[in-house]
């Protein structure tokens, strides 16, 4: 910048002497002005101190009568003394008003000779209409002031004063007028004299502004030339060059400092953009760390570079880093290029991951690392070592060598990569925990599906062998009838028999250890999936996304499918076995809409499908059936419904038939029909027969639009005729269907009779599963959940014992109970139960896993009962195995209640609230 003494007349001497020049002149202008201006002002300020305020008063005076008048009629109407406050106040206010605009025209005589007839008129018309009015209202001669205002001669007067305030305020208008063109005319001269001086001020101005232009403008001129072009080129690296030496100097010199910061500002803001763009397009973590290193590489100018990435992998107390990717580096085993994976707080890196701060080293040593090329080698100067952190947790660290020194600009461009790379780092972890999660949950589904098809495939070949045996059984006993004579073939062919039979017998106990199994096996990882599942669902802190939640609803769904096919399979054995047992009971149909519409509602507004439940008015309010079976069966229908009609309607419909019996001279059996109508896509006829068999379907192809197994309508057409009743179909494809349910209408107790099966297939038969005493009893607990709603706060600080040799089971119950502000242990055997219950006595309630190694739930729950004697402690049994014969040996040998696998958290905690003793007394104490 130049000196004082470096310039010579500088830019604000020669702009304060041209404005000398003319501040001068203008003082000239304003002396002649002012004088003038004064004048003006003293005509203006009459006419509004004048003028203005004779017509403002002479229109209150008016008002005055206005409101008198007013407030007279308004009173004389009604009576109300309210009207008299406008009359009583322009009564009082007209005078001051009157004397006000006289003494501001006592200087025109001819004025205030009409003042005078406006105020006489006021006088007459207070003293004749409006005060004598108003004394005969209040006087109460209401005829009086009838007959006053037939005539009212006070309008005429009020009329006349109207008409005289006008010729008044004409006058006054007159008068303005004359004084406004008079000080229009003085105006006129002012501003005549106002352009003479201006136009010698403006020829002053035009020549100093001239001689300005020439030392000032100019060189400005050329600057911003010079500006222009660097911005139209788009070139940041060309500069100024000003050879005046004044201001216009300095201008150029801090432009010039502009542009460095520009041009380096840009730079950088490119780099993060190309560096951001090119990080969210990757989703690997190996590419992203490559990618980044180089680019940071290339943009630094630096000659060596590694990343070490935090390794989810490692379950170690500390977080381990791991080399991803190193630049201009060698192999990863070889040790002179830097640890493979490093500790946090190992080492540089290690702390730097703790400390989450840059470190910048200068004056490296010799030794410690080289920096090759094809000539030769050389060791780095400085070197830098930054934490890549996100929301407080350091997800990677960097490390740079160079041979210069990092620029300050470089250091701050790094922050902002470095952020950038936290947040795409944080989304791919993210996104690849996710993936992970997923993929497991599918495997696990798939695992479970092939389990699933291997045993149905089992279930198969085991029917086609038992189904072949029994064919051979047959051939060998008419081949003993045919060979009775020939004792010795008859022999022989009765060991065949014998040992065919075993062979069955042998099939038979198969199958049923198979479904047993089966059962235990697949209901115990289901038990912790469903309730896990469950409560990620319902997202009780908020942490996960839209996508998150819908991963966790379909692993949920997925889970409640192959939970429903297992148990459509164990019925379906129970009812081909003859096993399933039927309770009549009477059941009040007019609650029957009302419980279809709550459980198919949600489904039908999923579908947006119309859905009505009708019963007839001749339906009876009771019967005698099986509610339970009755119920399964309407579900299947109504679910097999909405699963086929995608648009449309699906009705139900009750009403009373009856059904003839083939035998002659036989009387019609009276019937209830639950007719279940759809408008969905129809069944052909060739494939009305076909959808009743179990495990098949309309369409069975992999192609195949709609999934289920087909046991559904299998199952329902047995349990009808185990109800004794029947199904029948009527359908037209691509326009409906309609499944009738027809059921005998029982109208007394006596009626009732147990209706079992005979058990033609052992195998399934063993294989019971769920009684219809255990789905009552779920049912039940269902119910009885809304009745403990209330006493949930029983457990609040109450003591659970969870015992189970499946960490799986345990965290899930664990996670599922936490909302109910329980006291939460557990144990992994029943030798830790035992020991938990003798040392601590304040546990009010034990959830025992039956199926456990070393010592199981029977004998830990006999020790408990029989050796402590805590016969009063609660102990729910929890077992994956189904058998009727299972809940029985729970309940002998001390389980207070039993549940089976997959357990609704809902259940438990109802069955808790339901044995939990009152705090007064201590479950753990001895009886």
């Amino acid at each position: 910048m130049l000196t004082k003494q470096t310039r010579s007349l500088n830019i604000r001497g020669k702009i304060a002497l041209g404005y000398t020049v003319i501040l001068v002149m203008l003082g000239l202008f304003l002396v002649i002005v002012s004088g003038r201006i004064t004048d003006l002002e003293q005509e203006t300020v009459y006419l509004s101190d004048h003028d203005i305020e004779v017509h403002e008063l002479t229109y209150r005076i008016e008002k005055n009568v206005l409101d008198m008048e007013t407030g007279q009629r308004g009173f004389a109407l009604t009576g109300n003394s309210t009207y008299l406050e406008p009359f009583n106040s322009g009564l009082s206010e007209w005078t001051v008003n009157y004397s006000r605009l006289k003494a501001l025209i006592t200087d025109n005589p001819s004025q205030i000779e009409n003042l005078e007839m406006i105020k006489r008129d006021i006088e007459k018309w207070i003293q004749e209409s409006g005060q004598y009015v108003v004394h005969l209202k209040q006087s109460g001669r209401n005829d009086e002031v009838a007959e006053y205002f037939q005539n009212d001669p006070g309008k005429l007067v009020v009329d006349s004063i109207r008409i005289q305030s006008d010729y008044f305020r004409d006058n006054e208008r007159t008068l303005t007028n004359e004084r406004i063109d008079r000080l229009k005319d003085s105006n006129h001269k002012l501003i005549t004299t106002m352009y003479i001086l201006w136009g010698l001020v403006v020829l002053l101005a035009l020549l100093i502004t001239y001689l300005l232009s020439v030392s000032i403008v100019r060189p400005l001129q050329h600057v911003i030339q010079a500006i222009n072009s660097i911005a139209d080129g788009g070139n940041m690296s060309e500069r100024l060059k000003v050879k005046t030496m004044d201001e216009v100097y300095d201008l150029g010199e801090a432009t010039n400092r502009l542009l460095d910061k520009v041009q380096v500002d840009q730079w950088c803001t490119e780099q993060i953009a190309s560096t951001s763009i090119i990080l969210q397009e990757t989703t690997d973590l190996s590419v992203m760390s490559r990618t980044f290193v180089n680019k940071l590489a290339t943009t630094f100018e630096i000659q060596y570079g590694a990343i070490y990435i935090l390794n989810n992998e490692k379950e170690n107390k500390r977080a381990v880093y791991k080399r991803m990717y190193s630049y201009a580096g060698s192999a990863d085993t070889d040790i002179p290029y830097g640890a493979v994976q490093i500790e946090a707080g190992e080492g540089l890196i290690g702390q730097c991951a703790v400390d989450r701060e840059v470190m910048f080293i200068g004056d490296l040593p010799e030794d410690y690392i080289s920096i090759n090329s094809g000539l030769g080698r050389t060791a780095p100067r400085f070197a830098l070592i930054a934490p890549v952190v996100f929301e407080n947790k350091t997800l990677a660290v960097v490390e740079f060598a160079s041979l210069t020194k990092w620029a300050s600009y470089h250091v701050e461009l790094l922050y902002e990569l470095l952020s950038a790379l936290g947040v795409s780092l944080n989304s791919v972890m993210t996104r690849m925990e996710i993936q992970k999660l997923y993929q497991d949950s599918q495997s696990m589904n798939e695992e479970l599906q092939v389990q699933s098809e291997e045993l149905q495939m089992q279930s198969e070949e085991l029917q086609v062998q038992t189904e072949e045996l029994q064919n051979h059984t047959s051939e060998l006993m008419d081949l003993n009838r045919e060979l009775e004579n020939q004792k010795s073939v008859a022999e022989n062919a009765a060991v065949d028999l014998e040992k065919y039979t075993k062979q069955l017998e042998l099939s038979s106990r198969y199958k049923s250890e198979f479904l047993a199994n089966m059962s235990h096996e697949l209901r115990t990882p289901l038990n912790s999936m469903l309730i896990l599942s469950q409560l990620l669902v319902e997202n009780r802190n908020n942490s996960l996304t839209e996508e998150e939640l819908e991963y966790a609803s379909v692993i949920h769904s997925s889970g409640s499918d192959l939970l429903a096919l297992i148990n459509d399979i164990l019925d379906l054995s129970k009812v081909e076995a003859g096993k399933m047992m039927v309770e009549m009971d009477a059941v009040n149909l007019t609650e029957l809409p009302a419980l279809l519409t709550a459980y198919f509602e949600k489904t039908a507004a999923q579908h947006q499908l119309e859905f009505a439940v009708n019963l007839d008015d001749n339906v009876p309010d009771l019967f005698f059936t099986d509610e339970m079976r009755m119920h399964q069966i309407l579900r299947n229908l109504l679910s097999n419904a909405f699963k086929f009609t995608e648009q449309g309607f699906v009705r139900v419909d009750i009403s009373c038939s009856e059904y003839q019996p083939d035998e002659p001279d036989s009387r019609p059996v009276e019937m209830l029909a639950f007719a279940v109508t759809d408008s969905g896509i129809g069944i052909s006829e060739a494939n009305r027969e076909l959808i009743f068999e179990a495990f098949r379907q309309a369409d069975g192809t992999t192609a195949r639009r709609f999934g289920g197994t087909g046991l559904g309508l299998s199952i329902s057409l047995q349990l009808a005729k185990l109800l004794g009743g029947y199904i029948t179909l009527q359908s037209e494809e691509g326009k409906g269907s309609t499944f009738t349910l027809y059921l005998p209408y029982l109208q007394e107790e006596s009626d009732i009779v147990p209706i079992p099966l005979e058990a033609w297939y052992p195998a399934a038969a063993a294989s019971e599963g769920n009684t219809a005493a255990d789905s009552r009893e779920q049912e039940q607990a269902l119910n009885d959940s809304m009745l403990f709603e209330r006493e949930y706060e029983k457990l609040h600080g109450r003591t659970v014992l969870i015992v189970d040799d499946d960490l799986r089971n345990i965290y899930a119950l664990e996670n599922g109970l936490l909302p109910y502000e329980m006291n939460i242990l557990t144990a992994h055997n029943g030798y830790e139960c035992l020991q938990i219950v003798r040392e601590l006595p304040e546990v009010d309630m034990v959830l025992l896993d039956i199926m456990m190694p070393n010592l199981d739930g029977y004998d830990t729950m006999s020790i408990i009962r029989e050796e402590l004697r805590l016969r009063e402690l609660p102990i729910i049994a929890v077992s994956a195995k189904t058998l009727k014969e299972d809940r029985e040996r729970c309940l002998a040998a001390g389980a207070s209640d039993f549940i089976s696998k997959p357990v609704l958290i809902q259940d438990v905690v109802t069955r808790m609230c339901r044995l939990i003793k009152p705090r007064d007394i201590q479950p753990g104490s001895p009886a």
